[in-house]
């Protein structure tokens, strides 16, 4: 029912649990202001998957309420876990229908949960839904990838800080990405999507920008894929003070410089912006800020989630200073609008390169480098600041500098696999019509089929993928090269909803695509980050400092940034 990024969440799945005979159904409406308040909800946490009649990610979650008592709706939704592994017929022919499984909301109150419910008995009335006719599934849908193994690699992590709530609503706090300080003095600064970056010099944790109040309309929501999606530091910051954002802001119909036919809702936009710091010395920022780019999209998924410059490059290297931005599809494929992507006319689904310092764009924010794979088509309505095309959710990019300057970046997946690309300039990477090494419909997202040879050629396939049973949204990573010889060239990244921590190894022909997990271990004992953060959502995310060499765990749910401290294969540690 719920969804974060683009967790899937199965609330439907509990139409068919034992017990739950139509007299228990819930009785929820509460009125006019409960119903405001569950409509906010219901965009907020479940819109992402799920629509009240059609199908979506998840399935509809119209009639619910009519079918099961308030209290099991409760339980499943705050452990939903519990339910599933109850063995109920109809909840696993719809989880094997849809592929993955809810993970738990229990952040929610129970008058959260109950006004979402009144929403949703209110709005089935009105519309006359009918609740989803379940067909038994008696298969199991294949492994279509090569199962995720433990390599007996244990990594020990250490408290490094805790940040800050940023509000009394869970999850506490949103961190999303993390940036060493340009001069490499070891600071380090974390985005909270709620709009805020704080500054972490000597384990204290203070804010160095919140943009809240300095951006007209900046919203965090509807959604938790929504809000400040990422920043850089500009690779000459300590002369020029600059800095790069993006967040999210209410439509009011500002004219944006990617747009689409009116018949198509915007639901927000994403913009992308310069930050210039008068004082690169000052642990605070004060300054002002100008607009590169304006994006609409018709969902509040799957946005324009990272930004960054390639590291470690010299002043003469064509990519010094050029700005790479990933931005996913929008939520036009699940929101039945697939032809708004995978289109070199449009800048949804893309990885684009700019030159944040020139002038020679449409709007004249901002540059388009000469060496962008599609400068010279001679169609005008091809967006020359594209550098790769045919993403969902191009979640994380980082690179490689000894390996050739390979450009990495996770693809959160639909319904069968999550990825890990290496971006070739000008590639194709298939959604949506593509998922991992399979061809896929936009009028069936669930089922993948086996692409003839001819097609295969077209696209750039996924360096390395793991399966939906091994884990629902992949949380992007970094190639290790620090001082912990077990982990030194390894692609190090995580699943967000479990907190599963993966690696690939990376030698000089990128011969291997083995997906590996390693182990958490604490004071001697197997553990788990599920554990460590009390949380069976965790919201990892992976960060490294490219100075010292130091990598980082992040994890939402509890607001805690760990550090690896060490690793070792079983026994050697």
């Amino acid at each position: 029912m719920f969804r974060i990024l683009r967790y899937p969440f199965f609330l439907i799945l509990l139409i068919g649990f034992a017990g739950c005979a139509a007299n228990k159904k819930a009785k929820l409406s509460q009125g006019t202001a409960a119903a405001l308040n569950g409509k906010e909800l219901f965009t907020t946490n479940c819109v992402s998957c799920h629509a009240l009649q059609d199908d979506g990610i998840g399935p509809p979650l119209g009639g619910i309420t009519s079918l099961l008592s308030k209290d099991v709706l409760t339980s499943f939704i705050t452990n939903p876990g519990k339910f599933i592994e109850a063995g109920d017929e109809r909840a696993v022919s719809l989880s094997r229908r849809y592929k993955l499984i809810m993970p738990p909301f229990d952040f929610l109150k129970k008058e959260e949960i109950n006004a979402i419910l009144g929403y949703i008995e209110d709005e089935t009335k009105v519309h006359g839904i009918k609740p989803l006719i379940v067909k038994k599934e008696v298969t199991i849908a294949p492994r279509l990838a090569a199962p995720v193994t433990k390599s007996g690699l244990q990594i020990e992590l250490e408290d490094f800080v805790l940040i800050p709530p940023s509000s009394d609503k869970m999850p506490r706090t949103r961190i999303a990405n993390m940036r060493p300080h340009p001069s490499g003095d070891g600071t380090l600064y974390v985005s909270d999507q709620r709009g805020i970056i704080h500054r972490i010099e000597n384990g204290q944790v203070n804010t160095f920008l919140d943009i809240r109040p300095l951006v007209e309309n900046y919203i965090n929501e509807p959604g938790l894929g929504t809000g400040l999606g990422s920043f850089a530091f500009h690779p000459d910051y300590l002369n020029n003070g600059l800095i790069y954002l993006t967040h999210t802001e209410a439509f009011k119909g500002k004219k944006a410089d990617y747009e689409y036919a009116d018949s198509v809702k915007v639901f927000l936009q994403w913009v992308v912006s310069e930050w210039k710091n008068i004082d690169v010395q000052s642990p605070v920022f004060k300054g002002e800020r100008r607009e590169l780019v304006r994006i609409n999209v018709p969902g509040n998924v799957h946005g324009t989630q990272d930004i960054g410059f390639v590291p470690g490059l010299s002043k003469n290297d064509k990519d010094y200073g050029m700005l790479y931005i990933g931005t996913g599809d929008g939520g036009s494929t699940i929101g039945k609008h697939p032809e708004l992507c995978h289109s070199k006319n449009s800048l949804l689904g893309t990885i684009i390169r700019i030159d944040p310092l020139g002038n020679n764009s449409k709007n004249g924010r901002y540059g388009i480098p000469a060496d962008n794979p599609f400068v010279n088509d001679t169609d005008p309505l091809v967006r020359k600041e594209i550098y790769a095309y045919g993403f969902r959710n191009p979640h994380r990019m980082s690179w490689h500098m000894t390996n050739g300057k390979t450009m990495f970046s996770t693809e959160v997946g639909e319904s069968n696999f999550e990825e890990i690309n290496i971006i070739q300039k000008g590639g194709d990477y298939g959604w949506n019509v593509q998922e991992g090494n399979y061809g896929i419909s936009p009028k069936d997202l669930k089922n993948v089929y086996k692409l003839p040879g001819a097609e295969t050629a077209k696209t750039v396939k996924p360096f390395a993928l793991y399966d939906h049973i091994d884990g629902n949204a992949i949380s992007g990573g970094y190639v290790y090269e620090g001082k912990i010889d077990a982990l030194k060239d390894k692609y190090i990244f995580g699943d967000i909803v479990n907190g599963r921590i993966f690696y690939v190894n990376i030698n000089k022909a990128l011969s291997d695509s083995t997906v590996h997990e390693m182990m958490i271990v604490q004071n001697g004992n197997e553990t788990s980050l599920r554990k460590m953060s009390g949380s069976e959502r965790v919201d990892v995310r992976i960060e490294y400092d490219g100075f010292t060499k130091e990598m980082y765990v992040m994890t939402k749910s509890d607001g805690r940034i760990r550090r690896i401290s060490k690793a070792g294969f079983s026994g050697n540690q």
